[in-house]
């Protein structure tokens, strides 16, 4: 493409002590992801989805090969290294939300914006936009247990995207939702994402809501086929 990718895996090698051997998941994999694309990561049951967007969101760390975020190769980086191009540039979307039950839907949003060092002013602008956007513009002062799971997933988005990452990683972000609200909620983050220009990564198991994404990464054997 001639353009830097927002995340660059080369040959990634991961492998786990089992027993007396070993179990490889992944060998001399590579993957791109683009600024303005969003990738659907496809794969059966135990391919290793989630544990690829952890290698991608430097929360694990590679058995062998390197991870590229905008260029930096982040694999050899401390903790702390880590940790901040986490908080500034990757966000993440996982099946569960994880909010913060005794916060609001607009404090929740803001949250990741004062810990990267926002102003609380600029932080509850971008929250609240963020979340009218998500026509969640009558919801900003519930807490979770008063918002329905769809409502609760994009607040979840909303929060994932708050501090304009490079990255976005999404574990099956619709897969704990009921088939309508899971559409419906799947077309908002594919919308977000496009007017946002981040690149995404989400891994599905539905391949009807795959096939709306730009391109296909199968996971197979170990390794990444592109379709």
């Amino acid at each position: 493409m001639g353009l830097k990718a927002a995340l660059a895996l080369r040959r990634i090698a991961r492998s786990y002590a089992e027993g007396r051997g070993r179990l490889e998941v992944f060998h001399d994999l590579d993957l791109d992801v683009y600024a303005g694309e969003i990738v659907a990561l496809v794969g059966p049951s135990g391919s290793g989805k989630s544990s690829l967007l952890h290698i991608a969101g430097l929360l694990e760390t590679p058995t062998a090969g390197e991870v590229y975020v905008a260029g930096q190769n982040c694999t050899a980086l401390d903790d702390q290294a880590r940790t901040r191009i986490r908080r500034i540039g990757i966000g993440f979307v996982y099946q569960f939300h994880h909010l913060l039950p005794e916060f609001s839907a607009l404090e929740n949003v803001m949250m990741p914006q004062l810990i990267a060092g926002e102003e609380r002013q600029v932080a509850r602008r971008r929250a609240g936009e963020l979340l009218e956007r998500l026509g969640l513009a009558l919801r900003l002062s519930h807490r979770p247990a008063e918002l329905s799971g769809g409502e609760q997933q994009r607040v979840a988005i909303a929060r994932a995207i708050a501090n304009k990452p490079l990255l976005l990683l999404a574990d099956e972000p619709t897969g704990n939702l009921d088939p309508a609200t899971a559409a419906h909620v799947h077309d908002e983050l594919m919308r977000l994402i496009r007017e946002e220009g981040v690149a995404a990564l989400v891994a599905t198991h539905n391949l009807e809501l795959a096939a709306s994404m730009t391109r296909l990464a199968r996971l197979e054997q170990g390794r990444i086929v592109e379709s």
